[in-house]
């Protein structure tokens, strides 16, 4: 069984490599299932593929790390790196938006200002 911390030392070339004879470990595998192995090869089957699900999500942190790496300075980030939230609070006013009066809003706080009371303790 593979360990992530183990696969994240290493460069891409031997994490295919790595992919590629835990899958074909898995194949052998699921050819002695069929032509009645040993148990302890079918319980090898669980293993393998765990070990499989590691090699690809170190491999799929490593491609997205450096796409970050690639697109540091650029003025959009591709979709998938964006920051996900909700539908509804990407679509909410940003601050300065909420903020921001219109013409109208204006002229009238000018005309009709904040009325100001004072209050008898």
């Amino acid at each position: 069984m593979v360990k992530a911390y183990e696969l994240r030392g290493l460069p891409k070339e031997d994490l295919l490599k790595t992919l590629g004879d835990l899958r074909k470990e898995l194949s052998e595998l699921h050819v002695a299932k069929v032509t009645d192995g040993a148990a302890s090869k079918i319980a090898k089957i669980k293993s393998v593929r765990k070990s499989i699900a590691r090699v690809l999500t170190v491999h799929n942190q490593q491609q997205k790390e450096g796409l970050r790496k690639a697109v540091a300075g650029a003025k959009y980030l591709p979709k998938d790196l964006r920051v996900k939230k909700t539908r509804a609070m990407r679509r909410a006013l940003t601050k300065s938006e909420r903020t921001k009066k219109t013409h109208k809003q204006k002229r009238m706080a000018a005309a009709f200002p904040q009325i100001k009371f004072a209050v008898k303790a």
